[in-house]
């Protein structure tokens, strides 16, 4: 009776082990840029969009290719959230070189009141949460649009919006603030972002380093501040410092143009913007996004190729393209032919390239 046990516990592990062995040798190995072509490199600082409940097959043709960091989503992709949910596993399911086989990034916007493009959490506006002054009810409300998030898929929020709402400004007028100081703003702002954290969801501080003078919609036309730098440096910045501290793992820089630091660019095409004062001096080691690089505001600043370009070079990580696949695309040939050309250097794709896939495996 002894043998047989032993041969039946034997047996045992040997089932355990075969099955065990196929999965584990599936699996992706610790990202890493090595081995990686340049239009992979690339292709890990794309975020696209697209029109229709189901995405076209040139994207998911890049997306097997390796060339595609994720996707973001709008209210015009939710037919139901069974189809969307659906959708995004159909997303993920997609085969990818060994390498680039974590998380696909799945971006939307869940600020909650003006800006939120699916169904549930949060059911109230930044603002409203912001009026509780309760940093443990803003966790709660963030945990619980994580909840709702992760149900269909997503997995990061282009929020909180960490923008100091002043009188006048387009973000107060919308309720899209958090409050009009920047104490306000943190207090509220940064526990939303730990609660979607808390929900293993990507919370996203903008707009870097703010748009609290902005009149009208930074979509439409680039805003100009005035503000010194001191007062750039020691109110509007400081929520994003704030979330900096807390860990938050992205940040978007805006469209806005602020005169003490770049006076003919808006943030996302300056250097001083996007990496002196991002990285260097607030010292922000995450994923920087831009805000949508398919935008009228940026007309003025070139083609969809050359404000793609100007974006990585730049410092941003991720460039997000939210309305046109094909703009995307040119963007991203822009930079393939100035990495040709040694106008970038790879060592500057590879760094980029190892923060978001570092990102996308965290997501694992």
């Amino acid at each position: 009776m002894q043998s047989v046990r032993r041969l039946l516990t034997i047996t045992g592990y040997l089932v355990a082990i075969l099955c065990v062995a196929p999965a584990a040798e599936a699996q992706d190995p610790a990202p890493s840029v090595e081995g990686l072509s340049t239009r992979q490199l690339v292709g890990q600082r794309l975020i696209l969009g697209y029109a229709g409940s189901e995405p076209p097959a040139r994207l998911t043709r890049r997306i097997a290719r390796g060339e595609a960091a994720g996707v973001i989503l709008f209210t015009r992709n939710v037919r139901s959230r069974a189809a969307l949910r659906r959708t995004v596993a159909r997303l993920q399911a997609i085969q990818r070189p060994v390498g680039l086989r974590q998380p696909l990034l799945i971006m939307i916007d869940q600020e909650g009141g003006a800006v939120k493009r699916l169904s549930g959490a949060p059911s109230r506006t930044p603002a409203q949460v912001g009026a509780t002054k309760d940093p443990a009810y803003a966790r709660r409300v963030g945990r619980a649009t994580a909840a709702n998030l992760r149900e269909v898929g997503v997995n990061v929020n282009l929020a909180p919006v960490l923008d100091i709402g002043r009188p006048g400004s387009i973000v107060r007028r919308l309720g899209r603030s958090y409050g009009s100081t920047a104490g306000q703003v943190q207090r509220t702002g940064v526990p939303f972002a730990q609660g979607l954290g808390d929900g293993n969801v990507l919370a996203t501080a903008k707009h870097f380093p703010g748009i609290g003078d902005a009149r009208i919609d930074e979509d439409v036309a680039p805003n100009r501040s005035t503000r010194s730098l001191s007062f750039l440096r020691e109110v509007d910045m400081a929520p994003f410092a704030a979330a900096f501290r807390a860990r938050v793992p992205m940040v978007m820089t805006s469209t806005s143009i602020y005169t003490a630091l770049d006076r003919d660019r808006p943030a996302l095409l300056s250097r001083r913007v996007a990496t002196t004062e991002l990285r260097d001096r607030l010292g922000f080691t995450g994923v920087s996004i831009t805000d949508d690089l398919d935008v009228g505001a940026l007309d003025r600043f070139g083609s969809a190729a050359r404000v793609g370009l100007g974006a990585a070079e730049a410092g941003n990580d991720l460039l997000l393209y939210a309305q046109s696949y094909a703009n995307g695309a040119s963007g991203a040939a822009a930079i393939l032919r100035a990495a040709a050309a040694g106008e970038i250097e790879r060592s500057a794709l590879e760094a980029s390239a190892a923060r978001v896939l570092a990102l996308r495996a965290s997501l694992e």
